[in-house]
């Protein structure tokens, strides 16, 4: 990784950090942002590379595991229709705008933004899966003191 890739990674974490603890932006808003992003994003390098016959590692192409899934019971009694209702999408459009932006701004690399938002999908998953209500999906996102 060239040291602008750095630059940028380092800037698009400390920008995400202070964002999504500034909005007190709950976890079902960061995930779905991260993973709207992410999918687009993952068509786009897949392409580019069987275009160039070029292979991509696993942990670009697939979710990272997770030591446990999110709990059948709280699955089953998620209604994606009214979590829907509640999401603050204007949050959340922010977060997506300075994600974009902050890629263009450093000029980072497809794979590389990648990259960094298979770290954040990481580790909304992993809360995703210890959540035990509904009610938890809209508590805000916990972001590791090392972040």
């Amino acid at each position: 990784m060239a040291d602008g890739s750095v630059e940028g990674l380092v800037t698009l974490q400390e920008r995400m950090v202070n964002l999504i603890k500034q909005l007190s932006m709950p976890l079902v808003e960061v995930s779905m942002v991260i993973q709207n992003m992410i999918s687009p994003m993952l068509e786009t390098l897949i392409k580019h590379a069987q275009e160039h016959n070029m292979e991509l590692h696993d942990t670009i192409i697939n979710q990272w595991p997770i030591e446990q899934p999110i709990q059948e019971e709280v699955k089953s009694s998620l209604a994606i229709e009214k979590i829907l209702s509640v999401i603050d999408e204007d949050r959340m459009d922010i977060l997506e705008t300075l994600v974009r932006v902050t890629m263009v701004e450093t000029e980072m690399i497809l794979f590389d933004g990648i990259k960094a938002l298979r770290m954040w999908e990481h580790l909304a998953r992993t809360q995703l899966a210890n959540i035990s209500s509904p009610g938890q999906l809209f508590s805000p996102f916990e972001i590791p003191e090392d972040w």
